[in-house]
């Protein structure tokens, strides 16, 4: 059904007809967003890290996670990995800066959860925040939809 609804978003955006997208959240409340694609849940001290449904979308099929190691550094805005699809594959770079404590195993064998389940199966990695105020760095949820909204525009 999703993908029937892109496509359809897709023919109502090239005839420019408006439509809503009712029954496809590709924002998630209460998460904040990177302009590089990336979502953070926070929890305490613990930021769970993935790629938002805006990046999966663009990159099509997710066939291979590359995955940091647990015990890693990583600092805002530096690359950690990759995710590789059918048509491209594009780093991913840490939201926040800390110490990965968890990364998700699952997507070794099942890199499609990305796709189906890019903010709750799908998450990548989960980190242990240095510093608390790199947070105001990022997007809330409307700003991010505001933001790709534009991004898009421009392609």
């Amino acid at each position: 059904m999703a993908s029937r609804l892109l496509w359809a978003s897709r023919a109502a955006s090239y005839l420019r007809i408006s439509v809503s997208h009712r029954g496809f959240a590709s924002v998630v409340k209460d998460l904040k967003y990177a302009e590089s694609h990336e979502w953070v849940k926070v929890d305490g001290k613990t930021a769970t890290v993935g790629i938002t449904d805006h990046a999966q979308d663009h990159l099509g099929d997710v066939v291979y996670v590359e995955l940091p190691e647990v015990g890693a550094t990583v600092s805002q805005g530096s690359g950690f990995g990759a995710v590789e699809s059918v048509k491209a594959t594009s780093d991913v770079y840490s939201p926040v800066s800390g110490d990965v404590v968890e990364v998700n195993e699952e997507l070794n064998s099942s890199p499609g959860l990305v796709n189906s389940s890019p903010y709750e199966k799908g998450w990548i990695m989960k980190v242990e925040i240095k510093d608390d105020s790199e947070l105001k760095n990022l997007k809330n949820s409307d700003e991010y939809a505001k933001f790709c909204e534009e991004e898009d525009a421009k392609h």
